[in-house]
């Protein structure tokens, strides 16, 4: 009976899990392993041979300055970006679970951004800086203004802003999901014993919703620091190099410069560094949570 029940459930898991499981291994776990022994590898992406090299791409890794360059404004960009990114986020999520008229259409246009690719993204937004915003600030000071895309300062900031207006409203959904998961009669019941609605947001409503923190923190910093096609289609790492993140540093060292050892062994350096900071922000916001 038991080894019936249990081919039950092995039966049960390949019918609904093993078409998910196919895919997963074919298409992260196998490129990650494959990955890994290029780092070892010479390749150029071109030869039959891969003549092994040892740890020579970590040390060529190491000693790449503009890929720790590319790497320190992904620090800085991710680490804005991501402030801004859940700030936005929740004041949208606070006023579209107000009541307000016409709410679900504001959380629909909210979210309609993270659903155009991000290299239409960055050609949109490209168009937007250098000629709308042009046109519009040459005309209220009478001369020329340059495109903020044209300052190494303006190249990022317009990143920045096109990943807040793209990702805000994708965490928006996380942050509403979480302030409907907090019980209305504990909100009644603050108010009844004297808190104005700012304290009982701080007081009450904030630590329950510490698991949407914690999840929203989690995807934008995964994704900040992975972020390629707004930069590709956006900067394209310009002016002179100065707006080029991580994510496209490594991208043109494998596949430009065709130096795919180096180039792999950057991204899995890449890779520790966004796992660290993500597991590390899941360990101490869930610690938090336990504790709340």
């Amino acid at each position: 009976m038991d080894n019936n029940k249990m081919s039950f459930k092995v039966r049960q898991f390949l019918m609904f899990a093993g078409p998910a499981l196919v895919l997963f291994v074919g298409t992260v776990i196998v490129p990650l392993i494959y990955g890994f022994y290029l780092t070892f590898t010479s390749w150029d992406g071109v030869a039959l041979n891969k003549p092994f090299v040892g740890v020579q791409n970590y040390i060529d890794a190491f000693h790449d300055s503009s890929y720790w360059a590319s790497l320190g404004r992904t620090f800085i960009y991710s680490f804005f970006a991501v402030i801004l990114i859940n700030l936005v986020a929740f004041a949208l999520a606070y006023l579209v679970t107000r009541g307000i008229k016409g709410q679900n259409f504001f959380r629909a246009g909210f979210f309609v951004p993270n659903l155009i690719g991000g290299i239409v993204l960055g050609y949109v937004w490209q168009f937007v800086f250098n000629r709308a915003f042009v046109s519009i600030a040459s005309a209220i000071s009478g001369g020329n203004v340059p495109s903020l895309l044209a300052t190494e300062a303006g190249a990022m900031f317009c990143l920045i802003l096109v990943s807040v207006w793209q990702y805000a409203g994708y965490m928006m959904l996380i942050y509403v999901a979480g302030f409907m998961s907090v019980p209305e009669s504990l909100k009644e019941a603050a108010l009844i014993d004297g808190c104005n609605p700012g304290q009982a947001l701080r007081k009450i409503i904030l630590p329950l919703m510490r698991a949407s923190f914690v999840q929203c923190l989690f995807l934008s910093i995964t994704r900040c620091f992975v972020v390629y096609d707004v930069n590709l289609s956006l900067t394209n790492g310009d002016p002179f190099g100065s707006s080029e993140l991580a994510a496209m540093h490594v991208y043109n060292t494998a596949f430009t410069y065709r130096n795919y050892g180096v180039g792999q062994a950057e991204a899995l350096i890449l890779f520790i560094v966004c796992a660290i900071i993500g597991v590390t922000q899941v360990y101490v916001g869930k610690k938090g949570e336990v504790e709340a």
